[in-house]
């Protein structure tokens, strides 16, 4: 099954919520003997996650799971991580799965022992998989809305990638979105103008603006782009373009860390900055292409740190561990 963006979470008794995880998507299936983990386009994934073998131990024949992989680093879910495990060299991945272990965390049960459980809702299968399935990583649910919405308010600082909420009444539907939906948390961050990147051709407009955020030790680091609409570029040409003199060198300890491609780019005085909006922060980039909202003259760089992008757990708030129990 398939999640639909939707911007509200659906209210009301038919509905359940869990949280969205932020790895791969597998179905975990023995029907032909063997232990098979899948993808969402029907890839096999366990020769990738060698160290989820074992779960084929736990698994009747006939069985099949529906669930996600994950890794977990420092309490976070780490996206980066899951991918540097999609790699050739069984060597190196057998290497990565001792150093960087996945979970498999199971959400639904499509078929149990030989018994078909995919066409009862979702109600039905919830409690058969709770049943059967008690060595697995079981990923929590709740069916209470406020509960629900406190989880998009905090999941930002563990990882994960927002709330989905499914018809407890609806079987499974594989390839549809008709039975559950996904709200991601429309999130903004106050970051520093670090860098601009230029148009291509003759005449030198900003194409977008390069951010940063400090660190503890008050390194600016690079955490993605913002790209400078044509109906805004004087307004803020006019705030940025001042800063090119006398710029620091870049102060980026990777190579290529600006990215960039074939454009030009130049570094500014870090002292402008701005509001953004985006979506999700993988590793220590700002996944997906942000929005630039506004400028920022009121607020002083130096408080632009990684607070802004991964925001500490106020007490009581979940945590990775407590949501997976002993499984992470």
């Amino acid at each position: 099954m398939e999640a639909e963006l939707v911007r509200e979470l659906p209210e009301g008794d038919a509905w359940q919520y869990e949280p969205k995880w932020d790895g791969f998507r597998g179905l975990l299936e023995n029907a032909s003997g063997g232990l098979r983990l899948w993808s969402r386009n029907a890839r096999p994934l366990l020769r990738y996650f060698p160290e989820l073998e074992p779960l084929g131990e736990l698994l009747p024949p006939r069985s099949c799971l529906d669930g996600e992989i994950v890794i977990v680093r420092d309490g976070v879910l780490d996206f980066d991580a899951m991918q540097t495990r999609l790699h050739p060299a069984e060597s190196r991945v057998r290497k990565l799965s001792a150093e960087i272990p996945a979970t498999f965390v199971a959400f639904d049960v499509l078929v149990w022992n030989g018994d078909e459980h995919w066409h009862d809702p979702l109600s039905e299968r919830r409690a058969a998989l709770e049943a059967v399935a008690g060595g697995f990583v079981l990923s929590p649910w709740t069916p209470d809305r406020d509960e629900a919405l406190e989880w998009l308010a905090s999941f930002e600082a563990i990882g994960l990638d927002g709330v989905i909420a499914k018809r407890r009444d609806a079987p499974y539907r594989p390839g549809e979105r008709t039975a559950v939906v996904k709200v991601k948390p429309e999130k903004t961050a106050d970051c520093v103008v670090a860098g601009v990147r230029w148009k291509a051709g003759g005449e030198r407009r900003i194409a977008t603006l390069l951010l940063g955020l400090f660190d503890d030790d008050g390194v600016l680091d690079y955490v993605g782009s913002a790209t400078v609409a044509p109906a805004r570029h004087e307004e803020i040409a006019a705030a940025v373009l001042p800063l090119l003199d006398d710029a620091p060198e870049r102060r980026f300890s990777e190579p290529n860390r600006w990215g960039g491609g074939e454009l030009e780019e130049a570094s500014v005085r870090p002292e402008l900055v701005v509001e953004v909006r985006y979506d999700k922060v993988q590793g220590r980039r700002l996944r997906h292409g942000t929005k630039l909202l506004r400028l920022r003259p009121d607020k002083d760089p130096s408080q632009c740190t990684w607070r802004e992008l991964r925001p500490p757990l106020a007490p009581g708030e979940p945590t990775l561990a407590r949501l997976l129990g002993s499984g992470a």
